[in-house]
């Protein structure tokens, strides 16, 4: 348990233990399976504590140039690339750091395999395909939404893929369960089986919570074995981001004042949830907060929780507590690693919560604290 004593405040704290767990967890589903389970940095970038991450798994992917460098330098490897557009710009930084690049439509690889053959490098290129069906509730994570511009219909394709191609890639989960994505297989196998026998890799991108207490992790097993039987020259790739860090530690803030108006009473915080938390409005999703009731309890003491930027909407609640908050009270923030520090912006100019580990020897070790001067070269 982690000692808020010695934790700063605003504080992201990830927990080594917790985050040991998930790694184990993974590793052991990519060892029964085959397949191979690489770490999606849109979700966990945290890359100071990649040298833990390295001891289970070894590969990553990226979206960016940004990311892409990120995982050569940090995690050691070529990344898994795949970015909705490429520019000519940037394209030969993706060539230089990446092992595979996955291309969101036929016309941008026709553009862009010519630069990749003439690099003489090995690299695997791929096809990001659509499959027109999801699970995914809220449109704003939805890749198969009606219309999407992400990956290419079946209808599109036809019946051979342009030379060149060996691999396809898919995407359409946001957190969900093995039982969803054997639905997601069944439509994929129905639409685009045909061309499996012209491929060699299958990325079935990410979404994949399985280190959620839920989630049937032999129902997963049994279901990556099950395709891995049909199609045996393939290789299976999986590229999970939340479950890597799913429940892996907390965002630490200080209750800085309480206000009232009309019966409402709000704590204000050292952070924001539009500036630190912003998956909690953009979902939406009321996050646990340590030691409080989720739904407000009659005759309990019970607050908003109120950000510290100007936006009138960065406020979330209402949470009950046995006991009465005060200016100064801790106020934890539980599940805040994955996405949330990546998406994190600097708005307002509010201070940014620092980050940190929590050991596995029980100490706390601080990566980075962030000052005036991070504001001011953002903002030239």
């Amino acid at each position: 348990m982690i000692d808020l004593t010695q934790i700063p405040s605003p504080c992201y704290v990830m927990e080594e233990s917790l985050l040991r767990r998930n790694l184990a967890l993974i590793r052991s589903v990519q060892d029964r399976t085959g397949v191979s389970i690489i770490l999606a940095f849109k979700a966990f970038a945290l890359w100071k504590s990649f040298p833990i991450i390295r001891e289970y798994i070894a590969h990553s992917t990226a979206s960016s140039v940004a990311e892409a460098q990120l995982a050569y330098e940090e995690m050691g490897s070529l990344a898994h690339t795949y970015a909705p557009s490429y520019t000519d710009e940037e394209f030969p930084t993706f060539l230089r750091y990446s092992s595979h690049i996955t291309f969101n439509s036929l016309s941008q690889f026709e553009r862009f395999h010519p630069q990749v053959k003439a690099s003489g490098r090995d690299i695997r290129c791929g096809v990001r395909i659509n499959p027109g069906f999801s699970v995914v509730e809220t449109d704003l994570y939805n890749p198969s939404a009606p219309g999407s511009r992400l990956g290419v219909t079946a209808d599109r394709i036809g019946l051979h893929l342009p030379e060149g191609i060996s691999g396809l890639h898919l995407h359409n989960l946001c957190e969900n369960n093995s039982y969803d994505l054997e639905r997601t297989l069944e439509v994929v196998e129905m639409k685009f089986g045909h061309l499996f026998s012209q491929i060699e890799w299958l990325n079935l991108g990410g979404g994949h919570l399985m280190t959620h207490r839920d989630y049937d992790i032999d129902h997963l097993v049994n279901l990556l074995k099950g395709l891995k039987e049909r199609y045996p020259h393939l290789e299976i790739i999986m590229e999970p981001g939340s479950a890597f860090a799913w429940e892996t530690g907390v965002l630490v803030a200080t209750v800085t004042d309480i206000v009232e108006n009309q019966g409402v009473e709000t704590a204000m915080l050292n952070v924001s949830f539009a500036c630190h938390m912003p998956d909690c409005l953009e979902m939406p999703y009321k996050p646990r907060i340590r030691g409080a009731y989720q739904e407000p309890v009659a005759g309990k003491p019970t607050y908003r929780m109120g950000g510290n930027s100007c936006l009138s909407g960065d406020f979330m609640g209402d949470w009950s507590f046995d006991n009465p908050l005060h200016v100064g009270d801790p106020i934890v923030f539980e599940d805040m690693i994955h996405y949330t520090i990546v998406k994190s912006t600097l708005f307002n100019g509010v201070t940014h919560p620092s980050i940190g580990l929590w050991s596995a020897e029980d100490t706390f070790v601080l990566y980075r604290r962030f000052t005036y001067e991070d504001y001011k070269s953002r903002m030239s």
